[in-house]
């Protein structure tokens, strides 16, 4: 049995945790939802709705996330300028060409609960367009994302292809 310290179990789970996930070839929705998890604390034991109790997130690579289908082609982001006839929209693959984070920012500020604490969640989360950012003093662990990477073709080995069980 393995005894632990009350004292330093009790700051892991109050202490705002920094956390690193890569979101190289991973499905737009499914990090975002993933994401506002962790940003709104519900992995912690000491979650409440009503109290601000997550974690700061960085995310890096957003230039090589994956929208499902045609979803680069036909999603739309709509927003008003406030003036009449201001409705604007711009679809994914435009968006993701002026700015490689705001498809995933998008995604993530859809997820979380439409309430004040959206905000400050908010800005609990950095967003990275390569692999380079300033805050990997302060990251605690990194996280494997949600969606596990298939293996492509060219990553098999010549042996394992051939060993590979036959259908027919």
């Amino acid at each position: 049995m393995i005894l632990i310290n009350r004292a330093s179990q009790s700051f892991m789970t109050h202490a705002r945790v920094w956390y690193l996930i890569d979101a190289k070839d991973q499905i737009c929705g499914r990090l975002a939802s993933f994401i506002g998890q962790i940003l709104q604390g519900k992995t912690k034991p000491i979650y409440h709705h009503a109290v601000d109790v997550g974690d700061y997130v960085v995310v890096i690579n957003t230039k090589d996330i994956v929208l499902t289908g045609t979803k680069w082609d036909k999603k739309l982001y709509r927003h008003h300028t406030g003036y009449p006839g201001g409705l604007k929209e711009i679809r994914a693959k435009v968006l993701h060409k002026k700015d490689e984070t705001r498809v995933l920012w998008r995604a993530v500020n859809g997820m979380l609960p439409k309430n004040n604490l959206r905000p400050v969640w908010m800005k609990r989360l950095y967003l990275f367009e390569g692999e380079k950012h300033p805050y990997a003093e302060n990251i605690f662990v990194k996280l494997e994302a949600p969606s596990p990477l298939p293996r492509r073709l060219v990553e098999y080995t010549a042996k394992e292809i051939v060993n590979y069980p036959k259908i027919f």
